[in-house]
């Protein structure tokens, strides 16, 4: 893999504890890649994909080089009594999924989505399933299979 790797790491604000034990996890994966990252933040899932979007039009005005080289999307949507949690589950994947497909990007996807606040952290410590791990190495490998395709540079 190329040097100097750089994430945009995105984390939803909503259950702020849990998608901070997310990143806990997220970052030991990138530091460990020796990659370079930084975390903004956002209100909610949904508004992850957005951000993401944010970074890549901005770009245009960097002489059209990327400023990171993946992407990592951390947040935690829990079941409530209403139909949102569909919503939010559904169109924050789908706006990764549309992102990454149109500007091939490398995204690791760390939004986990639970009944209840039990599961969430079962999924979020790194002692646990350490999904926001998970997320960080997925868009790591992610930008490996970029680079075997040729996709670079970036």
């Amino acid at each position: 893999m190329s040097k100097d790797i750089h994430v945009l790491v995105v984390e939803a604000d909503f259950y702020r504890d849990i998608s901070d034990a997310l990143l806990d996890g997220a970052k030991e994966v990138l530091d460990k890649a020796g990659a370079v990252y930084e975390v903004v933040r956002v209100p909610g899932c949904l508004e992850i994909p957005a951000a993401i979007r944010f970074a890549l039009k901005s770009m245009e005005f960097m002489g059209g080089r990327r400023r990171y080289d993946a992407y990592v999307a951390l947040g935690c949507v829990i079941r409530g009594e209403t139909s949102h949690y569909d919503t939010v589950s559904e169109e924050s994947a789908r706006g990764l999924m549309d992102i990454a497909m149109e500007y091939c990007i490398a995204v690791g996807n760390g939004i986990i989505t639970c009944e209840n606040s039990d599961q969430a952290w079962e999924r979020a410590l790194k002692g646990k399933k350490n999904k926001g791990g998970g997320a960080a190495q997925a868009a790591l490998d992610m930008l490996v299979l970029k680079e075997q395709f040729g996709l670079f540079p970036r």
